[in-house]
């Protein structure tokens, strides 16, 4: 169950974020904060405690708050991103961490590895985490170095097509992920059970389980009755403005 999550709020600079689908058009900075906000909202109905972070003009990514930092109950990771643009966003988090964790269990990855938090994910004790454009084999390295001083293990999975790890699979417990794509065969998964994504829905793939609720995109309504069909409460959240810089739900926040 989680109790904290963080989140960011989308800055002025919000439409000029990385985007790999410029055909979509820019976010629409006024229809990004309200959704964002209705974000906000959502969790809270999960019964967790949400920490609003200003946001910071500098970085027009930044509201992607997931890919700075990863946290576990025992410890937490502070990444180096891949994206060049994006590797300052590091500092400003490292405070909000430390309001949580200690300093001696805050961990750090360093030049030249480079990890995000949107290839790393979370299945119980394990951690499954995504070699791509934006997390190196030495980020991988330094990772597991660090998890395995509290007990976890960490799984490599070689990304082929998708930009993050969790842009095409994701855990929302009871041995379940939602899958879409290349990770619908991968055998590093194959004990698990499959909800299936359509192609034509592949964007809401990226879900979040939060205290036995699932957060879905909304437009999505396909997904949302699979997941509703394996006995899931779905709560519709529209994320269609980060959408257009490559952001998707879990991007959004990180909880713990």
């Amino acid at each position: 169950m989680f109790k904290n999550v963080i989140v960011k709020t989308p800055c002025k600079n919000v439409c000029e974020g990385i985007t790999g689908a410029p055909e979509l058009g820019k976010p629409i900075y006024e229809k990004a904060l309200l959704q964002h906000s209705a974000y906000i909202e959502a969790l809270k109905g999960c019964g967790v405690k949400v920490t609003l972070l200003e946001a910071d003009d500098e970085y027009p990514d930044s509201c992607f708050v997931e890919d700075v930092a990863v946290v576990t109950e025992n410890c937490a990771v502070i990444t180096n991103p891949g994206a060049a643009s994006r590797n300052g966003e590091t500092k400003g988090i490292i405070p909000v961490i430390s309001n949580f964790y200690e300093s001696g269990v805050i961990e750090y990855i360093k030049a030249p590895a480079t990890l995000e938090g949107g290839d790393v994910m979370m299945a119980g004790d394990t951690f499954y985490v995504g070699k791509s454009a934006r997390t190196n084999e030495e980020g991988i390295g330094q990772f597991t170095d660090i998890l395995s001083k509290y007990g976890y293990k960490v799984i490599p999975v070689p990304l082929e097509r998708v930009l993050h790890l969790k842009t095409g699979v994701n855990y929302i417990e009871n041995n379940t992920l939602l899958v879409c794509g290349e990770f619908i065969d991968k055998k590093v998964f194959s004990d698990y059970k499959k909800i299936i994504i359509p192609e034509s829905e592949s964007y809401a793939a990226n879900c979040i389980w939060v205290n036995s609720k699932v957060l879905v995109p909304a437009g999505y309504p396909i997904t949302a009755k699979l997941i509703e069909q394996a006995g899931y409460e779905v709560v519709l959240v529209d994320t269609s403005e980060f959408r257009k810089i490559d952001g998707g739900l879990s991007c959004l926040s990180l909880r713990f």
